[in-house]
């Protein structure tokens, strides 16, 4: 976030920075604190579910755009704590979750809880 956006603000504007969508309706479904043991490092992360947009998704520095049919997520091929919260996520289930990872690549620990 930058200095005096609030939550919303910064998720909409990395969004249209990340992808060229211009969200114009998004609904916060979860938030995953992460530890990184290695480094020390501490990060929340809230995850938003865009309910309306504008433009198409284009690759950018940050990402590569890619559709999937739901029984084939990549989950092999995605960071690794993907597969503990992407479901929830699919399930349209509120969420809030703690990951402890060794390094980037390496879970200790991981809980979610599903919210009301």
């Amino acid at each position: 976030m930058e200095k005096g956006e609030t939550l919303i603000e910064g998720a909409k504007r990395e969004m249209l920075e990340e992808s060229g969508v211009k969200v114009e309706e998004m609904e916060e479904k979860g938030c995953i604190d992460f530890h990184f043991m290695d480094t020390g490092k501490l990060m929340e992360v809230h995850i938003f579910e865009v309910l309306r947009y504008a433009g198409e998704p284009v690759e950018t520095e940050e990402m590569r755009p890619q559709w999937f049919d739901l029984d084939k997520i990549p989950f092999a091929d995605m960071w690794a704590d993907d597969p503990y919260w992407f479901p929830l996520f699919l399930e349209k289930k509120k969420f809030r979750g703690r990951i402890i990872f060794k390094d980037n690549d390496e879970i200790l620990s991981q809980e979610m809880e599903i919210l009301n």
